[in-house]
């Protein structure tokens, strides 16, 4: 793909993010943090495979940024307790995860840490209904949250 096709389909993809958060509930900015996550290893992965050092390294720190100022800092230790904390080391050991797999190349790692993403991914979309998990009880904060996808949608 040429960096010019691959320019517009950033700014398309931008915009897609753009709108999505602004109208979100607070638990869909959560999936949508998991699926920025996602993408930006399973790029990490593809840039990895084509020895495209730099690009790897970039969608690597992405998935990090995601995961450590969206994902960690949206947990509601107060609300969320032991769960909470657990969830906050778990985050922890993915970003020094991925830490490893940008300095070794170690594609294992990049598998890991998507394994352990799709399946909390899967989690979060499945207690969309249950009553006691609604509004921002369920997230840090409903703006700050925001702000977080806005600033990692661009993957």
């Amino acid at each position: 793909m040429s960096a010019a096709a691959r320019n517009a389909l950033d700014a398309y993809s931008q915009v897609g993010v753009e709108v999505d958060v602004a109208t979100a509930s607070p638990h869909r900015l959560i999936l949508l943090l998991f699926d920025g996550a996602l993408k930006a290893v399973t790029k990490a992965r593809f840039y990895m495979g084509n020895t495209e050092i730099s690009a790897k390294g970039e969608a690597i720190s992405k998935a990090i940024a995601i995961i450590d100022e969206g994902l960690r800092l949206s947990l509601d230790v107060k609300a969320g307790g032991e769960l909470a904390e657990n969830l906050g080391s778990l985050y922890e050991y993915m970003c020094h995860r991925l830490l490893q797999a940008n300095l070794k190349n170690d594609i294992n790692a990049l598998d890991e840490v998507t394994r352990l993403l799709t399946e909390l991914r899967g989690a979060w979309a499945s207690i969309e209904k249950l009553p006691e998990v609604s509004g921002a009880a369920a997230v840090g904060g409903l703006r700050e949250t925001q702000q977080a996808v806005t600033s990692y949608g661009k993957v």
